[in-house]
C-alpha cells in the first residue's frame, strides 16, 4: 500500500483510537468515544464495501428474546443471568431508539408473535405451563406481563390454535438503521475506512501497533467489535453461525404484520410492507453453518421455501425476490463479551444473534472500558 503524506498525515498519523469493525458495535463504541474525548483522533476500519458481519444483514427484528428462547437459555444459564440478559437487549433498543429517532430506523410496534408448529408438541406445552413463571420474573423489567396466548388471526397453516403474544415488540429497517448511524459517525468527526482487513497487531508500551497486510501504523488504544469473526481474538470463545434470508417479492392485500418466531428462535419471519422476510434454519446443519463464508445451501432453503408455501403463506402465491445470509456470533454462553485483551486492546463481541437490540449497549460498555 503506497500511501501519499497528506493520506499518512489526515488518516494514519498521531491516532488515538481505532476500532475495527463498522457495524452497530463499533460505531456505537466510536460514538462513545467522541463524547468522552472531544478532540481525539477516532478511525474505524471495515474489512467489507459495507459492515461485514450482520449489521445491514439482520431482519431487522427489535426484540429481546421470545418465550421458547427465553425457557431454553433458563437451561444452561442461571435466572438470574437471563434476567439480566433480556435486560440489557431491552436497554439497549432503547438506546439505538433514543440515539437515532424512531423515524430514522422506521420503528413499528406491531408486537411479536410465536407459533408454534402441530408437530411442537412438547415445547408448545412447555411454553404455555411456564408463560406465568416467565412473566413473573420479567414483570420487574416491564411493569407488567410479556407473553400472552392469542389465537391465531393471520391464516397460518399446520400449527397450535394459540401463537404467544409480545406487545413490546416492533421491527426496524436495518438499512435505515446503519445509513442514520453512519451520518452520524461521520457527522462527528469520525473517520471510517472501508475494505481495510487488520491482518495483526502488537501491543507495546508506546500503543499499538496495527498491520493490515504490508502497511502498519501505530494507535493509542485498539478496540475490536468483529463479533462473528472474533474466534481467533477471543481463543474460541466465540464461534460464527451463519443466517440464511430469503424476501418475496410483493404479495397483493398481504394480511400480515409483526415479527413472529418458531422453535426457540431457529426460524423467524416478518413482514416488510407488502414483502414476507423469512430467515433461519442453521439447526438443520449445525456444522456447515458455523462458518465465516456467505453463502446458501440447498437443504436450509428448501426449508424456508417449505415453510413460506406450506405454514406461511398457504393460500397465497408468491415468488422469491432475493436471497442472502449473515454472520453472527455466538457461545457456550449468551453473555457478550466486553473485556481488556492487553494493556491497550479491548473487544466488544459475541452478541448472541440479538445484535441489533444488544449491540449499541455493548458499543458503549467497549468505550467505557477505558
Amino acid at each position: 500500500m503506497q500511501l501519499s503524506y497528506w493520506e499518512l498525515k489526515n488518516w494514519f498519523t498521531d491516532v488515538d483510537y481505532t476500532i475495527v469493525g463498522s457495524g452497530i458495535v463499533g460505531l456505537h463504541a466510536a460514538l462513545r468515544l467522541r463524547e468522552k474525548f472531544p478532540s481525539s483522533k477516532i478511525l474505524v476500519l471495515e474489512k467489507g464495501m459495507l459492515p461485514q458481519g450482520a449489521s445491514t444483514k439482520n431482519a431487522g427484528f427489535a426484540c429481546f428474546g421470545s418465550i421458547s428462547e427465553i425457557i431454553d437459555d433458563l437451561k444452561s444459564h442461571s435466572e438470574e443471568e437471563v434476567v439480566s440478559l433480556v435486560q440489557k437487549r431491552w436497554k439497549g433498543l432503547q438506546l439505538l431508539r433514543k440515539r437515532l429517532g424512531d423515524s430514522a430506523i422506521d420503528f413499528k410496534p406491531y408486537g411479536g408473535y410465536e407459533l408454534f408448529l402441530n408437530a411442537d408438541e412438547s415445547c408448545y406445552n412447555e411454553c404455555v405451563n411456564k408463560l406465568p413463571f416467565i412473566n413473573e420474573i420479567l414483570k420487574p423489567l416491564f411493569k407488567a406481563d410479556v407473553f400472552a396466548k392469542e389465537v391465531d388471526r393471520f391464516g397460518f397453516n399446520g400449527i397450535k390454535e394459540y401463537l404467544i403474544f409480545n406487545p413490546f415488540e416492533g421491527q426496524i429497517d436495518t438499512g435505515n438503521m446503519m445509513q442514520a448511524l453512519l451520518k452520524q459517525a461521520i457527522a462527528a468527526n469520525i473517520l471510517i475506512l472501508n475494505q481495510q482487513t487488520v491482518t495483526s497487531y502488537l501491543d507495546t508500551d508506546k500503543g499499538v501497533q496495527v498491520a493490515m497486510g504490508d502497511f502498519s501504523f501505530g494507535t493509542k488504544k485498539l478496540f475490536f467489535a468483529t463479533n462473528g469473526f472474533a474466534n481467533s481474538l477471543t481463543k474460541g470463545a466465540v464461534k460464527p453461525a451463519r443466517a440464511q434470508v430469503l424476501i418475496t417479492d410483493p404479495i397483493p392485500n398481504l394480511d400480515i404484520k409483526g415479527t413472529f418466531h418458531i422453535d426457540r428462535g431457529y426460524y423467524y419471519f416478518r413482514n416488510i410492507g407488502d414483502r414476507i422476510l423469512l430467515g433461519g434454519g442453521r439447526n438443520l446443519d449445525f456444522d456447515a453453518e458455523t462458518t465465516t463464508d456467505f453463502g446458501q445451501t440447498e437443504i436450509v432453503q428448501k426449508k424456508l421455501e417449505q415453510l413460506l408455501k406450506e405454514v406461511i403463506l398457504p393460500k397465497q402465491e408468491f415468488q422469491i425476490a432475493h436471497r442472502w445470509s449473515g454472520i453472527m456470533g455466538l457461545g457456550n454462553s449468551k453473555n457478550p463479551i466486553v473485556s481488556q485483551l492487553s494493556d491497550n486492546v479491548y473487544c466488544g463481541v459475541r452478541l448472541g444473534g440479538m445484535g441489533v437490540a444488544i449491540g449499541s449497549l455493548i458499543g458503549q460498555e467497549l468505550a467505557d472500558l477505558l
